[in-house]
């Protein structure tokens, strides 16, 4: 206790006296509020206390449905755990919901109370902790605008029991709470009857809205910019604007601008023809006529004309109609005018003005649509920044984790009847209640997997006493509009809850009182993700927030939900996962994101899993860009369009210019050999952005000729607020003559404190090919660099929660070479010590090496040694005479070879102890680390947060369990055991970074260093190799593989089992005599399985440069 008080009054002497004086962040006082750039949330706050707390009370004059929202996850938590909560609201004014109450009724842990007298107006969220209180005390009700978005002023403060504050906060809050009624289902009934005569009064007394429609902010940059596209003689445009950012409107809006004699609106369904002929009846009132040609209607003598385009693009349509008939025609959902009827259209036509209008633009099936409008992006208006804009309803996203049915988790293979069983009825059920929707009158839609499961499973609901209906692609257009007339009835007699449907209303569709959608499919694809969550997201008078429900089974595309989400494409897997761990606070707006933890580390697995550089998929994202910009993109264009993160083709290709090479046919070879591999070292050696000095010296050199010392150093500071030391220099100049890496070049000098280039550089930066590839790349690293940094997370060198390899490490640290191939768990050099931890050991882990590494909290990690090592020996001394120890943790194996940088750290005095590990009694020194900084929430709560949270894999059992070897020391048959199972790295990059177990190989084999042993996944080659088998494979050497088992990898396919980049199959091929040799014509690998559904796998030009044999199958050693 006493050392707890200590870090109070330091806490207070820094809050209070002294902001300089150093002191534990946790228990300073805080200003809490809601802010954009950087993001903050009051939320985040609120869910923190929650999740840490063994009691809370809340006291706050309104709750609205929302406010329940964005804590509804936490609460349900916290009921689990038996925390039990006091919530007191008022009913001051008659603004807390009755909704909210009966949500918050549910819960079991928490005694509700409403003050119905006097004007209660506390605001206040008190959290109690083993021995201290966090008090929040300030403006925010219980609403979501309050904890995300308003302006709002919260003070957050700590305290002892024993203080005179908490004293005093709680017994005012006791006092107020025991006067206060109980909130029974009786009294909300009751209090219901109030609230909704106000709401009555309150609707007949408000304004009615002005008749004159005006553009919005978005609408009239995007007029502007239009207008400017005219002047400048372009005769075609594209808008791209998110689903409710009021596209038709805008349209109508620059169609009155232009002001043409005759208008063609051209749509996809004659519901959305109608539709758009009001919108622009509004804009326009009497001024033109209008008319439809759709189907039988044919009302050609209006001035504006709305069709679909099935009846236009025929022929036999077209033909009445002159080139030049229309001035100005409109396309609507563009993205579809790749398809023959739209070309059809586009090329009989000559308007004065063609206009396209798209919320996804992206094509998967190779057509550039951007090319029809000539690349003339007049406005471009996404999810994120329509949400940032307050254009889109507010919306509460929750991940929830599908039903085990008979030990069986939902995937993408499941069986019919397991979608449409009674028990994942129930589940379904169960979960849209809880979650409800913002008033309790849910109009919802549903999204299923299946034409039948959305058929069958509206016949179930309706048998629980749901009016629900099903519609498919087989529904006529009668049936449709009459099914969403019923959803959005006001007559709750003939409204329907839910309309279960599969894709029919991903796009072109609107229905604005939808409150709540859910999700019984998995993510095959963000961008029909977020066309199904747009259905929900049109504002509408009456509707608060839209409530989204994902049912998470154990899919492979798990990990396209946060790209979706978050709207980040950079499919960069270290973003994806802080973004996870992040929740709500990056989303704007009032929104919220929640996962339970088990979806959670669904999507973390899949994450780790997924192979993010595929080459189809590096391909498809590369033609998008390029049929977007009509050029062939650089890495700055993929960065400066929020696309997929450049460096991904780095990875795949050793530098962007290879990929280029390998993509455009027509792009012939312009650099020599020995720039090539210049530019593939400057790519992954020094652009790599996790330094930025390098990267800047080059570019200022390539710009100025020359650069001094003095000016880099106050560039550096001016621009990141530190100053490069002479290490740093020295080592910057080390890097980029490459003799860190021991590939001496001759690249840049120092003389009379100046940089410069070597001549022999200079030649080859006259090849302005090279030149630019050079700087894309650098510019890159520059502003990659600047969006990861942080000048209060800058820590000599490294950046706080940063991820770095071994050999970054050894980069930054200044080290003269790279020895990272021998730094393993720890090393100290020059009486530095960077620690590497894997914080999950994977269970087959040698007990030799099984170390007992772990945080105690967010400021305390206990640390230990190898083995075999004893406190006096050197090693140790070593690391405990540092000057500087760095710890880096990652979660677990699957990640890859990069860690989280936690910070420098200091040993806690007295608390090295000698040791011994519990299965070998192998000496080991234990140490306790004080980290300089505590480590932020979010990531100490996914690193410590373990995996195992029963995860369920039908396919796949990853629980491998190393062979005992009774003396590891002795044993002279030790061989390699790999864990290829979801294995994010090469064969070559395991083999460096150890990334192995020890196991005793056969007896009756002499084992060499040619042998590994591998766990097989599957069932793919059953019929010789029973899954779960530890096999014995001998490394390739070449020769004829025909009928041979081999392990493959190939960093363009992802094995179903293996889930990575490698398989086990049997090998084929095929060959002829050319000139040149041996040449083969096909490579086939073959399953050899009782399971019909397993394929063959055909390597060919396309995807098999990258492939290699990595071993021949010689036998199963355990199964």
């Amino acid at each position: 206790m006493d050392k707890l008080i200590q870090i109070f009054n330091s806490s207070l002497q820094t809050g209070y006296v002294d902001k300089n004086i150093l002191s534990d962040v946790a228990y300073q006082p805080e200003l809490l509020v809601n802010q954009k750039n950087p993001p903050k949330k009051i939320l985040s706050s609120i869910l923190h206390e929650l999740e840490n707390c063994n009691q809370f009370y809340i006291s706050v004059a309104f709750i609205t449905t929302s406010g329940v929202a964005t804590i509804i996850n936490k609460l349900k938590e916290l009921e689990n755990r038996e925390i039990k909560g006091k919530i007191l609201v008022s009913q001051y004014l008659n603004f807390t919901q009755p909704e909210a109450l009966k949500r918050l009724s549910q819960f079991k842990n928490i005694d509700l109370r409403i003050a119905t007298t006097g004007n209660a107006h506390a605001k206040g969220y008190i959290f109690k902790n083993n021995k201290h209180y966090n008090l929040i005390i300030g403006s925010s009700n219980l609403t979501a605008q309050a904890l995300s978005s308003n302006k709002e002023w919260n003070i957050k403060i700590s305290a002892l029991d024993e203080s005179g504050i908490v004293e005093k906060v709680i017994n005012e809050f006791q006092s107020d709470f025991e006067k206060a009624t109980h909130v029974t289902k009786e009294y909300i009934l009751s209090y219901n009857e109030i609230y909704q005569k106000q709401f009555i009064l309150n609707r007949t007394n408000l304004i009615p809205p002005p008749t004159v429609i005006t553009p919005n902010s978005m609408q009239i940059e995007a007029l502007e910019n239009l207008k400017k596209l005219r002047t400048e003689q372009k005769n075609k445009a594209l808008i791209i604007s998110a689903t409710g950012t009021g596209k038709t409107y805008l349209s109508a809006f620059d169609a009155k601008a232009f002001n043409p004699k005759k208008l063609l609106f051209v749509v996809h369904r004659l519901t959305i023809a109608k539709n758009s002929l009001k919108t622009f009846q509004k804009v326009f009132g009497k001024e033109k006529t209008m008319g439809l040609y759709s189907g039988e209607k044919r009302e050609l003598d209006c001035d504006f004309v709305f069709s679909t385009i099935q009846t236009i693009s025929k022929s036999t349509h077209l033909e009445n109609f002159s080139k030049n008939h229309f001035d100005y025609i409109i396309i609507d959902e563009t993205h579809r005018s790749g398809a023959d009827s739209y070309l059809r259209l586009i090329k009989h036509f000559e308007p004065k003005f063609l206009l396209g209008m798209t919320a996804t633009p992206e094509r998967t099936d190779g057509n550039d649509v951007f090319q029809l409008f000539d690349h003339n992006i007049a406005y471009e208006i996404r999810l994120n920044k329509a949400m940032e804009e307050k254009m889109l309803s507010t919306f509460h996203y929750y991940g929830v984790t599908d039903l085990l049915i008979d030990n069986t988790e939902i995937d993408n293979k499941s069986d019919f009847n397991l979608l449409i069983s009674s028990e994942r009825v129930d589940r379904i059920i169960e979960q849209s209640n809880f979650y409800g929707s913002d008033n309790g009158i849910t109009r919802g839609l549903i999204f299923c997997s299946r034409k039948n499961e959305a058929i069958e499973l509206s016949a179930l609901f309706n048998l629980k006493g749901y009016k629900t209906g099903a519609l498919t692609g087989d529904s006529s257009e009668e049936e449709r509009a009459k099914s969403i007339e019923r959803l959005e009835s006001d007559n709750l007699n003939e409204k329907l809850d839910y309309i279960f449907t599969v894709d029919i209303f991903n796009e072109g569709i609107d229905i604005p009182k939808i409150n709540q959608i859910i999700m019984l499919r998995p993510t095959e694809s963000a961008i029909i993700f977020i066309q199904q969550l747009g259905r929900g997201l049109r504002k509408v008078e009456g509707k608060s927030y839209l409530t989204v429900i994902d049912f998470i089974g154990n899919y492979e595309n798990n990990y396209l939900i946060p790209i979706a989400l978050y709207g980040d494409t950079s499919y960069n897997k270290d973003s994806l996962r802080k973004l996870i761990t992040e929740g709500s606070r990056m989303i704007p707006g009032a929104s919220t994101i929640n996962f339970d933890e088990i979806t959670k580390e669904k999507i973390f697995k899949s994450i780790d899993s997924a192979n993010m550089q595929l080459l189809a998929d590096l391909k498809k994202d590369y033609n998008l860009l390029k049929f977007k910009l009509g050029r062939i993109p650089m890495m700055m264009d993929f960065i400066e369009h929020g696309s997929r993160d450049p460096y991904l083709y780095v990875n795949y290709s050793n530098s962007y210019y290879n990929f280029i090479l390998k993509i455009e046919k027509d792009y012939k070879p312009q650099l020599s050999n020995k720039d090539v591999k210049l530019l593939e070292l400057f790519s992954k050696e020094i652009n790599n952005s996790k330094r930025v000095e390098e990267s800047y010296i080059l570019r200022e050199l390539i710009l100025e000729n020359e650069l001094s010392i003095s000016t880099f150093k106050k560039t550096i500071f001016r621009l990141y607020n530190y100053t490069p030391d002479k290490a740093t220099i020295d080592s910057c100049i080390r890097n980029i003559n490459f003799i860190f890496i021991r590939k001496n070049e001759k690249i840049i000098y120092l003389k009379d404190n100046v940089f410069k280039f070597h001549r022999e550089f200079e030649e080859i930066l006259s090849n302005p090919i090279f030149k630019d590839f050079l700087l894309d790349s650098i510019n890159y690293s520059i502003r990659t660099f600047e969006t990861l940094y942080k000048k209060e997370y800058y820590q000599n060198g490294l950046i706080l929660y940063n991820k770095y390899s071994r050999k970054d490490v050894c980069r930054l640290l200044n080290w003269e070479k790279d020895i990272s191939s021998t730094v393993y768990g720890y090393r100290t050099n020059e009486r530095v010590t960077p620690c590497f931890v894997t914080y999950h050991k994977s269970d087959e882990i040698d007990s030799t090496i099984n170390y007992n590494d772990h945080f105690i909290n967010p400021s305390t990690f206990a640390w230990e040694s190898r083995s075999n090592r004893k406190i006096d020996s050197n090693e140790i001394k070593d690391v405990i005479n540092s000057n500087r120890i760095l710890l880096f943790v990652k979660k677990e194996d699957g990640e890859g070879t990069d860690f989280y940088f936690m910070g420098n750290v200091t040993i806690i005095p007295d608390s090295i102890e000698q040791s011994y590990m519990p299965n070998t009694q192998s000496p080991v020194v234990h140490f306790k680390f004080h980290l300089e900084q505590p480590v932020i929430d979010s990531i100490y709560h996914y690193i410590t947060t373990d995996k195992k949270l029963n995860l369920i894999d039908k396919k796949v059992n990853i629980e491998n369990k190393i062979f005992p070897i009774q003396d590891t020391i002795e044993s002279q048959n030790l061989i390699p055991l790999y864990n290829f199972y979801a294995a994010a790295g090469t064969f070559s990059e395991m083999q460096s970074e150890k990334d192995f177990s020890l196991i005793e190989g056969p007896k009756n084999i002499k084992i060499n260093s040619d042998y590994f042993a591998c766990k097989i996944v599957g069932e793919s080659m059953n019929r010789i190799i029973p899954n779960g088998s530890i096999c014995l494979f001998k490394t390739d050497s070449g020769g004829s593989r025909n009928g041979k088992v081999v392990l493959v990898e190939n960093i363009d396919i992802q094995d179903q089992d293996f889930n990575s980049a490698f398989t086990i199959k049997t090998y084929s091929s095929e060959k002829v005599v050319s000139e040149e040799g041996w040449q083969h014509i096909s490579i086939v690998l073959r399953p050899n399985s009782f399971d019909d559904s397993y394929e063959n796998i055909v390597i060919n030009e396309e995807n098999g440069s990258e492939m290699r044999v990595v071993g021949e199958f010689i036998s199963i050693i355990t199964n």
